[in-house]
């Protein structure tokens, strides 16, 4: 038996259940692993609360990526073995336990030139920035982006990616502490969306030309403002709805400057792809081994108190990355 947490039933974080569980041996095509670190995100928030499509079937274990050793190999298993540091990121649920169960094919290997903890922390939204930056809409150098949440897990990610790139970027955040974070992360303009109106901000920045792209993972109250900074065949890049669902897509909003809309997700790295899952992992790993990209892990919970860490979460008492430690009681 080990520990976990386990949900029964949706709701606030007193929900989150810290039990004994079974692991039991992997089955064809799968890996057990003892978990070295586990990232929290606030897809797991909308999980518990039952607002996420992806939510699995109650009784369920939270989470969707970390980082472990690998303890036992299921049969056909070729990509791995025993003793291998892997990191995995997706939406098959589970992460919030000390050892766990998972497909070979989601785990990509942690190179020893990146602490398995830091690979934690990064996988998933490192995974979701490399998604953005390079599918989303291809980020080339003298591009002008835009990054609303700055500050953020994944805003830090794509800020500090697309200045490497050659980028010039313009980050939104809520705080002036934020702003002198958004402005190591590679930001070049910052925007206190609170105080000043970034729409506007960003026409002046850019002398009316407007942006390549957007990068909005708010929503509801940014969508229009952001689909006006766009200019001619700029691309809306949503990855997230921290604010809400936008209001349905009318014609009229993109046709008169040809724009372009889109969703990023790293489900295209983990959902019958794992190629291109391992080149991105790759180059996450590369870059965080490099100095290219900084992981702020600013706030490490023990396992045991994942209730506290999603009520800190939820009150925004966190930013950048957050992880959970099962082996701290």
């Amino acid at each position: 038996m080990v520990k976990a947490i386990r949900i029964h039933e949706h709701g606030g974080p007193e929900v989150l259940t810290w039990e004994d569980v079974q692991v039991p041996d992997p089955k064809e095509g799968e890996i057990k692993l003892k978990q070295k670190a586990v990232g929290l995100n606030f897809l797991d928030v909308y999980m518990r609360r039952g607002e996420q499509n992806l939510a699995p079937p109650l009784p369920y274990i939270p989470g969707m990526e970390g980082a472990g050793v690998v303890t036992a190999v299921g049969p056909g298993v070729t990509s791995c073995k025993v003793g291998d540091v892997v990191a995995y990121a997706s939406a098959e649920v589970g992460s919030y336990a000390q050892e766990r169960i998972l497909p070979a094919d989601l785990a990509v290997p942690v190179p020893s030139s990146v602490d398995p903890v830091d690979a934690a922390a990064a996988i998933f939204k490192g995974l979701t920035a490399h998604v953005l930056i390079h599918k989303g809409f291809k980020v080339e150098p003298g591009h002008t982006i835009l990054v609303h949440a700055a500050a953020g897990g994944v805003g830090s990610l794509v800020c500090q990616w697309a200045n490497a790139i050659g980028a010039t970027v313009i980050g939104t955040v809520s705080t002036k502490e934020k702003a002198e974070q958004a402005k190591e992360d590679g930001c070049h303009h910052v925007i206190l969306y609170k105080e000043e109106n970034f729409v506007d901000r960003v026409m002046e920045i850019t002398s009316g030309k407007g942006l390549e792209v957007v990068y909005d993972s708010v929503g509801k109250d940014t969508f229009n403002g952001s689909l006006a900074c766009l200019k001619n065949r700029g691309y809306m890049v949503l990855f997230g709805t921290a604010s809400g669902v936008p209001e349905p897509l009318r014609v009229e909003q993109i046709a008169p400057k040809s724009l372009y809309y889109t969703f990023s997700s790293i489900t295209e790295y983990t959902v019958e792809n794992r190629k291109e899952l391992l080149v991105a992992a790759q180059d996450l790993f590369s870059n965080i081994a490099k100095g290219v990209l900084r992981i702020r892990l600013n706030h490490k919970y023990p396992l045991s108190q994942a209730t506290q860490a999603h009520i800190d979460l939820e009150s925004r008492k966190t930013s950048g990355s957050v992880v959970l430690i099962p082996d701290e009681e």
